[in-house]
């Protein structure tokens, strides 16, 4: 926009080039409209529906899974404790395994698993007590022997072996067996 402009002599001077700068009060929009439009906000919860579906399911999986790997260590625990107990006492220590009920104790230490897993033990018939299996560990640094399979969901299986002529406690990550 080109305008002139007038001194107070009365005589024209030059001219001069006014240029209107966007503002936040000379914007495109008009002053009375703010906030957001309907698309934005539906384009928004789409988004965020779509990071919820895909989140949510993979982080109970995941959940179920720490929880499996911490019933594995924990169970690999006390049997090494017991191992170690074992042989530093003197005595002879047990490792109760109760698949019934979902847990495995030494001493006053127990593992209690979550109702998705489900175990079994296998030891010697001589030292079980009824339905509670026992794998016991000798000072002398043997065992009685036995192992515990933890299984997740029919296709996870873990088996936990205990060598009964050196008590050495291994797990094999394994698959079960689909029929």
């Amino acid at each position: 926009m080109l305008r002139w402009i007038f001194s107070v002599t009365g005589k024209m001077a030059r001219p001069v080039v006014m240029v209107r700068t966007l503002t936040l009060t000379t914007g495109t929009k008009p002053s009375n409209q703010s906030g957001f439009t309907l698309v934005e906000i539906v384009a928004a919860i789409t988004v965020v529906g779509l990071v919820l579906a895909i989140g949510v399911p993979q982080s109970l999986k995941f959940y179920e899974s720490q929880q499996y790997r911490a019933a594995i260590r924990e169970t690999m625990t006390l049997l090494n404790s017991a191992r170690h107990a074992a042989i530093a006492k003197g005595d002879a220590q047990d490792v109760e395994v109760s698949p019934s009920e979902k847990w495995v104790r030494f001493g006053d230490q127990v593992a209690q698993f979550d109702e998705s897993i489900d175990i079994a033990v296998h030891s010697a018939r001589e030292v079980n007590r009824g339905s509670v299996g026992v794998i016991r560990f000798y000072p002398e640094g043997g065992a009685s022997g036995g192992g515990i399979d933890i299984t997740r969901n029919v296709d996870q299986l873990v088996t936990i072996d205990v060598d009964w002529l050196v008590g050495r406690v291994s797990v094999d990550f394994g698959h079960a067996d689909k029929d």
